[in-house]
């Protein structure tokens, strides 16, 4: 008969160990976002005026080499915006008020417009814009704003091939993580086997790195202080390696 819920007491003899690496590059391009916005009482004519004004931003940042290749449009929306007006004597229109010399200063109520409606459309364009030569990104952005545009959020860097840097620092880690294992394994007199398992925990870059020490300085350890202008890329691997 079948046994059911038998566990196998053997246990795998072996060691557990935690890979760690960094990576650091310099960055190799750039990236930031801008809102264009124009408002106009239709829609058509919201429109078109976002369109010349995206327009007058794009040539401004075309003389600093920026080309139509590098400017991403995101998304663009046009909102109806409106503001409903109550006259503040409504409350009053329905009653009989007699004033100075018996006339009726707040009117009657054929005479009061109940709601009055001030109509606009607003178009809004937001845009990304990628920079090939980083150090230039705080130029560029100051001219799109000058030229009508508004900067949303904050600068980002990246290396030419994100990827790359990331697959070298886990393959680092890795590495690392077995020179760990034989080294214990050499003190207990054993040679390091096949690994049983191996966890990739965490793949950081863009600052997540200095971010995490900060936070939890005694997991992630001391460091050299990052350098401006460059990029930290992190990986931490944890594996078990059998030991024969």
């Amino acid at each position: 008969m079948p046994s059911y819920g038998r566990t196998d007491s053997a246990q795998i003899e072996g060691v557990t160990v935690i890979g760690e690496a960094v990576r650091t590059v310099m960055p190799e391009r750039a990236e930031f976002f801008i809102e264009v916005t124009a408002t106009a009482q239709t829609a058509a004519q919201a429109i078109r005026d976002n369109h010349a004004k995206t327009t007058q931003i794009v040539q401004a940042l075309g003389s600093l080499g920026v080309t139509h290749a590098d400017i991403q449009a995101i998304s663009q929306q046009v909102h109806s915006l409106y503001s409903p007006i109550m006259p503040s004597l409504a409350p009053y229109a329905g009653m009989t008020q007699i004033g100075t010399g018996g006339f009726s200063p707040y009117g009657t109520a054929s005479g009061v417009q109940t709601e009055i409606q001030f109509g606009a459309y607003q178009a809004r364009h937001l845009i990304r814009v990628s920079v090939r030569e980083p150090g230039r990104v705080g130029e560029i952005a100051d001219t799109a704003v000058r030229a009508g545009a508004t900067a949303c959020g904050a600068f980002s860097f990246h290396a030419a091939d994100e990827g790359g840097a990331r697959r070298a620092v886990l393959e680092t880690a890795g590495k690392d993580a077995k020179l760990k294992a034989e080294a214990l394994a050499a003190v207990a007199g054993k040679q390091v086997g096949d690994p049983v398992t191996i966890t990739e925990d965490i793949v950081a870059s863009n600052g997540t790195l200095a971010a995490l020490r900060a936070a939890a300085p005694f997991a992630f350890g001391a460091a050299a202080p990052e350098v401006a202008g460059e990029l930290q890329y992190y990986a931490r691997v944890t594996a078990t390696f059998r030991l024969e």
